[in-house]
């Protein structure tokens, strides 16, 4: 049996349309084909969520089973910029899942144009016999930025943008697509088209394999062809901001807004074609039906909703943290069903070793959600998260937002309010407590690290708290 893991960055559960939720606020339905028909033929779990964010801690998890969060062992990397808590390489004493595969007899591929895990230090390509950085995302150095002028950055910039780095990673990006011509040329096109070769290549070796299919898109600088955003916002003909600043939305107009989520909309919606395609070609290999698929997102993304645009860490609401977890069978098994059981990046190791019949190389603190899908396994009664020095907590009812050491704690009834405008941590200071017990449970004790500034000077363009 075979596995493939596709990790879309930035993805939203509320942009898939097999999750229900219907128009945005902007009264549009984000059309996503392709993985609509793969949840027809698959598990649907309807509540996943990152285990610690952002880009790095969630791989992190996903290659190793185990949990980023609290952030106790975060040491910044050489030669790297981001100084999010908990960036940092697979420590080298922990296996990862393609090791542990490798040694039970897998060929071992990863597939990824998600540049910050070949940075220098980082090494995220461990226990794959093959695999191919795709060039290009975001600050990835191979155009020369000198060659944008300064008026091509400025249609992506609004006046009350202030941030420099923002407008030296749009210049960088820029120079990084200057070469492209057709659709083809596009990251998450040039992503599965090396991933359906690969699978061209295996296929016929009589050996099982492991591919790991990691697209940074629908991550921003959101640039689709023109013709996937005018599916979503026709006729514009202003400023369009392909990458967000982070923080509060004010530096957009109304209409620059709505621009920038048909943006997101048109590059979800350009991702989920060329993932079509890749399921496709899979299944006409005849591959597909002896291959366990799971196809899932890292976390969301702000696009104004709470003011905030981004991924901030003290706006841990559905929009960041609802992500989609679709899991196709062998021969389809379970097709057409769901899952609410609460799920976990750190999950995906174990759930998959556990669908071969493996056992780890060594413990892992997720769990194996297809077990607890069929009922083989308990379910959690809660899931808690870490994002910097901000921590979240969810339970059936519950959400809890609050800083590491306790401070500006929030609560939101999920039943009444699943859209988090009213918090009620004030009229609820037991279970408040409560969920600020589980936290510091699941940490390990307190205290939560706080770590000083002078390891937090050295940013990328985005503000950290």
């Amino acid at each position: 049996m075979n596995v493939i893991l596709v990790l879309l960055d930035s993805l939203r559960a509320d942009h898939v349309g097999c999750y229900g939720y219907g128009p945005t606020a902007e009264g549009w339905t984000c059309q996503t084909p392709a993985i609509d028909r793969l949840a027809g033929e698959s598990i649907r779990f309807t509540r996943a969520f990152p285990e610690a964010l952002p880009t790095i801690p969630v791989r992190r998890a996903v290659h190793t089973g185990r949990r980023t969060y609290p952030f106790r062992d975060w040491r910044p990397q050489k030669g790297d910029t981001v100084r999010a808590y908990g960036w940092q390489r697979i420590p080298e004493e922990h296996v990862t899942l393609a090791e542990t595969l490798q040694a039970n007899g897998y060929t071992t591929a990863f597939i990824t144009d998600a540049f910050h895990q070949f940075k220098p230090s980082m090494n995220f390509h461990r226990g794959f016999d093959h695999w191919q950085w795709i060039r290009g995302q975001e600050r990835d150095p191979i155009g020369p930025a000198v060659a944008v002028s300064d008026a091509e950055v400025d249609r992506h910039m609004t006046a009350k943008i202030t941030s420099d780095g923002l407008r030296q990673l749009v210049r960088q990006y820029l120079a990084n697509a200057r070469s492209r011509r057709h659709e083809e040329d596009f990251q998450a096109p040039k992503v599965f088209t090396a991933a359906m070769r690969w699978v061209e290549q295996i296929r016929g070796t009589g050996r099982p394999f492991f591919l790991a299919v990691d697209s940074f898109d629908p991550h921003e600088p959101w640039d689709p062809p023109a013709y996937y955003t005018d599916l979503y916002n026709p006729g514009y003909q202003g400023i369009s901001v392909i990458n967000p600043q982070y923080g509060p939305s004010d530096y957009l107009t109304a209409d620059e807004l709505r621009q920038m989520r048909a943006l997101y909309a048109g590059e979800v919606t350009m991702t989920d074609r060329w993932l079509g395609y890749f399921i496709d070609h899979v299944r006409a290999t005849g591959l597909l039906d002896d291959t366990i698929l799971i196809v899932t997102s890292d976390h969301g993304h702000q696009l104004g909703e709470h003011g905030l645009t981004g991924k901030i860490s003290w706006g841990m609401h559905p929009e960041l943290m609802d992500v989609p977890l679709i899991v196709r069978m062998p021969g389809g098994a379970s097709a057409n069903t769901t899952c609410d059981g609460f799920t976990q990046t750190h999950d995906f190791a174990p759930t998959i070793l556990g669908g071969l019949g493996l056992t780890p190389a060594e413990a892992m603190e997720g769990i194996d959600v297809l077990a607890m899908a069929r009922g083989a396994a308990p379910r959690r009664e809660y899931v808690t998260c870490g994002f910097n020095n901000y921590v979240w907590c969810r339970d059936n009812r519950w959400v809890y937002i609050a800083r590491n050491d306790g401070g500006e704690a929030t609560l939101f009834d999920i039943v009444a309010d699943p859209d988090h405008r009213h918090d009620v941590a004030s009229g609820e200071p037991e279970v408040v407590a409560d969920m600020r017990r589980r936290v510091v449970q699941d940490a390990g004790g307190e205290p939560l690290p706080v770590y000083d500034q002078q390891s937090m000077m050295a940013r990328e363009w985005y503000r950290l708290p």
